[in-house]
């Protein structure tokens, strides 16, 4: 089946980051969320990092207007039922994913591959909403999408081997390098090697070693790091964070590691989420 039209499910910080990487791969895109409102939020924000290209010269003005031209934004779920290929970025909740599946299995074709992009959550579980879990794979993205280079594409327990070198295809026409995660492991590899780190380091702020200004300059001038991991769960998102770690807590409950800091549970109770919102870790008590 020739993949022409790519369907993406939420249009938040993944998931218009994945349709803006789809579209300038020369994929029609069609970006769906609940609200208009966030329709439109990820197109601007498609925009804005489009219109950044042009300024520094990586693109022409006609190439970013054939990129969004190639994007179409909707709130209707009856527009994906043509998608040749779907990937759903939304929030990390078991049952709101097993809906959206559910949803998308009644309505495309038989033969289209439903993905989702979570970042630790069962594959296998989630292809128990569908008919047709062979067809049903992990594609997670890192934030934030159009930079990171990296995709892990994971097997459910029924996932064939035909639907993984599909998918392969479709990152490697995305520009990304792919690794496949053979088993349905919670948290997959990269959160497996990355969570405990983050919880190490809010242990050590927690226990006052360090600073987390000093934390982070130890993991990049020590580890050689880019990022500290204060400044990468800022970027990546607290909430998101959270809920990797609680999940984990759940699914591997004699792996004690996993418990979640009470500071990062208070920060996200009082809407410090990270990301771009300029409220994390570094504006905790300021």
């Amino acid at each position: 089946m020739e993949i022409r039209t790519i369907g993406v499910v939420g249009a938040g910080t993944m998931g218009n980051g994945i349709a803006q990487v789809a579209a300038q791969a020369g994929y029609n895109v069609v970006m769906r969320d609940i609200e208009e409102r966030f329709v439109q939020g990820g197109l601007k924000n498609i925009d804005r990092f489009l219109a950044k290209s042009v300024e520094k010269g990586k693109m022409t003005a006609d190439d970013k207007a054939a990129v969004t031209g190639r994007i179409k934004g909707t709130t209707k779920v009856e527009d994906l039922k043509d998608a040749d290929f779907i990937i759903e970025a939304a929030l990390e909740v078991m049952d709101l994913k097993k809906q959206v599946f559910a949803e998308l299995d009644e309505l495309t074709g038989k033969d289209v591959i439903l993905c989702t992009n979570t970042s630790s959550m069962s594959i296998t579980e989630i292809a128990t909403a569908t008919k047709r879990p062979d067809k049903v794979a992990g594609l997670h993205f890192f934030n934030p999408v159009p930079l990171m280079r990296l995709v892990e594409i994971v097997r459910g327990h029924n996932t064939s081997d035909a639907t993984v070198a599909t998918a392969a295809e479709v990152v490697k026409r995305l520009g990304k390098e792919s690794i496949e995660v053979k088993m349905d492991v919670p948290a997959f590899v990269v959160n497996r090697l990355m969570v405990p780190h983050f919880i190490e380091a809010m242990k050590l702020l927690e226990q006052g070693v360090a600073t987390k200004e000093d934390i982070d300059k130890a993991a990049k001038l020590g580890l050689n790091y880019p990022m500290g991991p204060f400044e990468l769960m800022d970027l990546t998102g607290l909430d998101i964070n959270l809920n990797v770690n609680e999940y984990l807590r759940k699914e591997l409950p004699q792996e004690l590691k996993w418990q979640s800091s009470m500071e990062l549970k208070n920060l996200v109770k009082t809407g410090s989420l990270g990301r771009k919102t300029g409220k994390g870790w570094y504006d905790y008590n300021k």
